[in-house]
């Protein structure tokens, strides 16, 4: 047999197959018990996520080439290879002198474009000439975001750039209009044909400026999935084109004023997946209405997520935003916002923008993220991912569509209510902990020294809800230290440790974990040898909640009789760490691995007479 020429790369091995490591994994898993079908997972779309994907789980859509339909793999040939892609600083802060040199510094140290919140409560329109007067406006596009008040803040930043010695064609960024976007934070009824209106002016001077922006964040925001978030601004934004084309424009160019803004998370896999899946579904939307191939290619505006952003433990936002932003780079996003650690507290300051600033030039020019396009396509596993979500995400936007579009979606209250069906789910998920937030329902540190800034402006509200992840938690939190500050120590739970330190540790520090989530103290009585032993100390700890940890054998033996000794010296609420059983007695809950631990932390605060 002559060789082929093909490099066949571990050849003298056996082929592996599926069920080969399906035996093996069983193999492994049966030694403690649990089932392989733990290491399947099921996203809020409703989406089989395997633990092992090979060449039969791709699908047959084929992902094409960059910068041709169905752009799968990037909106251009080039990818973000040649200059990375565009680092996008947000200003939210009212005072113009402190944007303007806030500004400046983002520009200064990596950024490459701005995005300017304008309007009511944020900056004054009529400040952006101060605002922007160290930028050349050539170089760094501006992006508005001024809500209901996006027709004179285009005004305002228009008559900025007539002002300026720049000829039409070098004036590049978006004038945010997103009267749909207004109608899901407000509730407040869009006005379409003014947005249209206005990009018909502005082409006129400015034939590369984009002017509406398809904003998916409102229903991030309110708790919806990947794919509620990508059918959405898929209806609303044949919303736009519907209105742009009627007001004049040709479909190639009323596509080429958009530009799509969505929410970027720490689950990394599913980022890339959703700024993939984003742009063939646009590319299908755009080639059904017309629009020739350059024009089908969608432009996307990445921001971290809001809703994952916690004010406990902001530190840990660093790396939730680091590894959104690597998603959303390894996604193909042509701008990307890494919103900076301390933005769910309040305005952030210089140190705080630079640490956001960094995280993408890191990522950019030392970890070379922009230097391969498309580095996931191939992949088994996104290239599935990527096609299931799209495939929800269509569904989804079909049915917006039967109810009349987004704008009436909106008004019935369909969105709403479908949105709130996904954040019931994950609002019970993270309830048990099944979805950990590290450093508020998971690791939390209760010395910690919190991190102070100016409030930042009022968002306006009275429509689609606005949730973070960690709030009830943090709520908890405050609690606590309302109570630290009015009496000088925290609610406390007393840990009842049973026997020597290797058969109560474990548990105890995972009680010690779920109540300091909620903002509890947790004493122990460290290695006991009796029952008074524990008895003694609970009455020095100067609580009335005790949660018995130990082993098995301890709670066989020892479970029932301190537990009634623990109620004889008050204990008004006695809790066990271990799953609840019939022989265990005398205790009022148990706390394990998925037990509902926000409802716990409730009973305990009630226990404790905390308000």
């Amino acid at each position: 047999m002559e060789p082929s020429g093909e490099l066949a790369l571990a050849a003298e091995f056996p082929t592996p197959s599926r069920e080969r490591w399906r035996e093996l994994v069983e193999g492994v898993l049966s030694r403690s018990g649990a089932d392989p079908g733990s290491l399947v997972s099921t996203t809020y779309d409703g989406i089989t996520v395997q633990p092992l994907y090979t060449a039969q789980d791709a699908p047959d859509v084929p992902a094409g080439f960059p910068g041709l339909p169905p752009f799968l793999r990037g909106s251009r040939p080039q990818g973000s290879a040649a200059g990375g892609w565009d680092v996008r600083q947000r200003h939210a802060d009212p005072d113009p002198a402190a944007a303007g040199r806030a500004v400046l510094d983002d520009l200064e140290n990596g950024g490459s474009s701005l995005w300017l919140r304008v309007g009511t409560g944020a900056l004054p329109a009529a400040a952006l000439d101060d605002v922007l007067a160290g930028v050349h406006l050539d170089l760094a596009p501006v992006v508005l975001d001024a809500g209901a008040e996006f027709s004179s803040a285009a005004d305002a930043l228009l008559a900025v750039f007539d002002d300026r010695p720049l000829l039409p064609g070098e004036v590049r960024g978006n004038l945010g209009a997103d009267p749909l976007g207004v109608l899901a934070r407000t509730g407040s009824a869009p006005d379409v044909a003014e947005a249209a209106d206005l990009t018909v002016r502005a082409l006129r001077r400015f034939p590369h400026l984009r002017t509406i922006v398809v904003d998916a964040l409102p229903h991030h925001d309110a708790g919806g999935s990947d794919a509620q978030e990508l059918g959405a601004s898929l209806a609303a934004g044949v919303t736009y084109l519907r209105a742009l084309t009627d007001a004049g424009l040709s479909v190639d160019r009323a596509c080429g004023v958009l530009e799509f803004r969505l929410a970027a998370t720490a689950d990394q896999f599913l980022t890339i997946a959703k700024f993939r899946a984003a742009r063939r579904l646009w590319a299908r939307v755009a080639e059904v209405c017309g629009a020739p191939v350059p024009a089908r290619a969608q432009a996307q505006h990445a921001v971290t997520s809001s809703a994952m952003m916690t004010r406990r433990d902001p530190w840990v936002n660093v790396l939730r935003t680091t590894i959104a932003c690597f998603g959303a780079g390894l996604g193909g996003a042509d701008a990307v916002t890494v919103q900076p650690f301390d933005a769910a507290i309040g305005l952030p300051d210089a140190f705080s923008r630079r640490v956001a600033r960094n995280t993408q030039s890191v990522l950019l020019e030392e970890s070379h993220l922009a230097g391969v396009i498309d580095p996931a396509g191939g992949s088994w596993y996104v290239e599935r991912l990527t096609e299931d979500l799209a495939r929800a995400a269509w569904a989804w936007f079909q049915e917006i569509e039967a109810a009349g579009g987004l704008p009436d979606a909106l008004a019935s209250g369909l969105v709403a209510d479908r949105l709130a069906v996904t954040r019931e789910a994950r609002a019970a998920n993270l309830a048990d902990r099944t979805d950990a937030i590290t450093g508020v329902s998971e690791f939390p540190h209760l010395e910690e020294k919190p991190v102070v800034r100016p409030p930042a402006p009022v968002e306006p509200g009275g429509g689609l809800p606005r949730v973070r992840h960690a709030a009830p938690y943090e709520a908890l939190r405050d609690r606590s230290d309302a109570v630290l500050a009015a009496t000088g120590s925290r609610p406390a739970v007393f840990l009842a440790t049973l026997g020597p330190v290797a058969a109560h540790t474990a548990r105890a520090s995972f009680a010690a974990n779920l109540f300091q989530a909620g903002g509890i103290a947790t004493p122990d009585a460290g290695p006991t040898d009796s029952v008074n032993a524990v008895v003694e100390r609970f009455r020095a700890s100067g609580t009335t909640v005790a949660c018995l940890c130990g082993s098995e054998s301890s709670y066989a033996e020892l479970a029932a009789p301190v537990a009634a000794a623990l109620r004889e010296a008050g204990a008004r609420r006695v809790l066990l760490a271990g799953k609840p059983s019939p022989e265990r007695t005398g205790v009022d809950e148990f706390v394990f691995t998925g037990c509902p631990a926000l409802e716990v932390l409730g009973h305990t605060y009630d226990a404790l007479g905390v308000g």
